[in-house]
């Protein structure tokens, strides 16, 4: 087999991995529909929605923040939606773990921004980051609902109102079907409010 031949073969074979595994999540519909009614109660209750995640799921935080406050299509004009991804301000995040230690950096800004009736969005590929945890125990202790966004393993979704497992443990495949995950959160709640 010569290069181009095995590189198409991985190329082939990874992409019918992440597609079995992006089927496999209409088992989850009903948690991912339930997940998308908790944020569409709380915004229209005044709530916002917080997230939080580490690495990839970093990213996600701001991702989805940025579908909310701007938009995640143009056929849909709308008025911004209340979203903060913990995950960006660096001069907190430096501070914050410099002088209290890194597994506190979410759950303080839930102390300082969160409120009861709000929602928080917690990813974590393993289920088991320290920090996403101390926020999701954070979140629940100040009225706050929990969705988690994990992989098969992990504490984080029985920590969680609303879990959504990914049935894999293959992190590339696990944030695939994820960012799939939060879009689909995005555009229930898009339809919900303004159909």
């Amino acid at each position: 087999m010569g290069p181009n031949e095995q590189a198409v073969a991985t190329i082939t074979g990874r992409l019918r991995e992440a597609a079995a595994v992006t089927e496999a999540m209409s088992a989850r519909a009903a948690e991912i529909a339930r997940a998308a009614s908790l944020v569409t109660e709380s915004f229209q209750r005044g709530g916002k929605l917080l997230l939080c995640g580490n690495g990839g799921s970093a990213a996600d935080c701001q991702h989805v923040a940025a579908e909310f406050v701007g938009r995640l299509t143009k056929e849909v004009a709308r008025p911004a939606l209340p979203a903060i991804a913990l995950t960006t301000d660096t001069s907190y995040l430096t501070a914050c773990a410099n002088d209290f230690g890194f597994d506190g950096v979410f759950a303080r800004q839930i102390e300082a921004l969160g409120r009861a009736g709000d929602v928080l969005l917690a990813i974590s590929t393993s289920g088991s980051s320290r920090n996403v945890l101390a926020a999701a125990d954070a979140a629940r202790r100040n009225g706050i609902a929990v969705i988690a966004l994990v992989g098969t393993d992990g504490p984080l979704a029985a920590a969680a109102d609303v879990a959504i497992q990914v049935p894999s443990r293959d992190t590339q495949l696990i944030q695939q079907v994820h960012l799939a995950v939060e879009h689909l959160i995005c555009q229930l709640v898009e339809q919900a409010l303004y159909p």
